[in-house]
């Protein structure tokens, strides 16, 4: 295993007490942001941030990963390799980095938190969670099936349902969040979850003075294999093209690998940082095809409520390989990438 790799961790506990030790050797602050819900072990969980720089900065890189638990491994990955060869922080600046914002999630291999809330869904604010499209509701016995994990023909549906319905329209219809089906794929929750709630109240607590942010979130599953896509808001995709580079690509489901969101972080984020000018950067790397990232999630969620649903289900370290590789040259390209977004952030600081 080269050098590289080692920045990925084997679970989530190795890769938290990595992150806090790393933390520490570098002459940061922890902030431990505590959650109610357990790991496998019923040890405690909490959302770990360490804060380099400036007590009330002006410009923040702010880097986050894990907000859909089993994707964390590859963001925990970035932000090790970050730690280990810290930039100095220029004046009036803070780095503030995020490890892993669904630690129930990447504990337990799934890629929503305790109560089943995909934490991308769940930032609406003021809107009410409520409501689910339609061809979702159509769709919903087939992505939901409520029995353990068989081999039904999935592919096969999958690929008649493309056919049918076109993939823009079914990946837009399917992934987009709902809101009216706790047990299924993609909800988003009745209400603001714990954990986001607490991130929420420490950003507004920590950065009020920012006057300028650069904010990296990183997420694995989307597009090509090995190769990152920077997803954005679309009014902010003419600039961050401009200096981001051509791998900023808007977040639609006939552009890109993408759909779009409710509820997504970065409203949350453009919301109580509003004081600032927030670069808002969703970091997608991919892996496999939208047909077999489906059916590993539906798989794994069949095996949490019809199975036993511990963490070392074979639905689970299905999961868990088709959101992290164990391919040796996609971790590579992982930390290559990673770290060049982080250092072309810091330049735009």
């Amino acid at each position: 295993m080269s050098a590289h790799a080692n920045y990925f961790s084997p679970d989530y506990s190795t890769a938290r007490s990595r992150f806090r030790q790393m933390v520490e050797a570098a002459g940061g602050r922890l902030d431990v942001l505590p959650l109610e819900a357990r790991g496998p072990a019923g040890e405690n969980l909490g959302i770990d941030i360490g804060s380099f720089g400036a007590e009330n900065p002006r410009r923040v890189l702010l880097h986050s990963s894990g907000l859909h638990g089993v994707e964390g491994f590859a963001g925990s990955a970035i932000q090790l390799q970050f730690l280990d060869s810290l930039p100095p922080v220029p004046a009036e600046t803070a780095f503030v980095i995020v490890h892993v914002l669904n630690p129930y999630g990447m504990a337990w291999l799934r890629r929503v938190n305790e109560n089943n809330v995909d934490l991308n869904r769940n930032c609406l604010g003021n809107t009410a969670y409520a409501g689910a499209p339609s061809a979702y509701v159509e769709l919903e016995s087939f992505l939901n099936p409520q029995s353990p994990p068989t081999s039904d023909l999935f592919t096969l549906k999958a690929i008649w349902l493309i056919l049918r319905h076109g993939m823009p329209a079914l990946k837009q219809a399917v992934v987009g969040g709902q809101y009216e089906y706790p047990k299924g794929l993609f909800f988003g929750g009745k209400q603001l979850q714990q954990g986001l709630e607490r991130y929420e109240s420490f950003l507004a607590r920590r950065l009020t003075s920012a006057k300028q942010v650069v904010a990296i979130d990183v997420h694995t599953g989307l597009g090509k294999y090995g190769e990152d896509t920077l997803l954005v808001d679309t009014e902010q995709y003419d600039t961050l093209r401009r200096r981001f580079g051509e791998r900023v690509t808007r977040s639609d489901p006939h552009e890109s690998p993408a759909y779009q969101v409710r509820g997504a972080l970065e409203s949350m984020i453009f919301r109580v940082l509003r004081g600032a000018h927030v670069d808002f950067l969703r970091q997608e790397f991919g892996t496999y095809g939208p047909v077999k990232v489906l059916q590993a999630l539906r798989q794994e969620n069949r095996a949490h409520y019809y199975d036993d649903g511990r963490s070392g289900h074979p639905a689970k370290t299905v999961l868990r390989e088709i959101f992290c590789p164990a391919d040796e040259s996609w971790r590579q390209s992982v930390l290559k990438r990673g770290g060049e977004l982080l250092s072309q952030a810091l330049a735009e600081l």
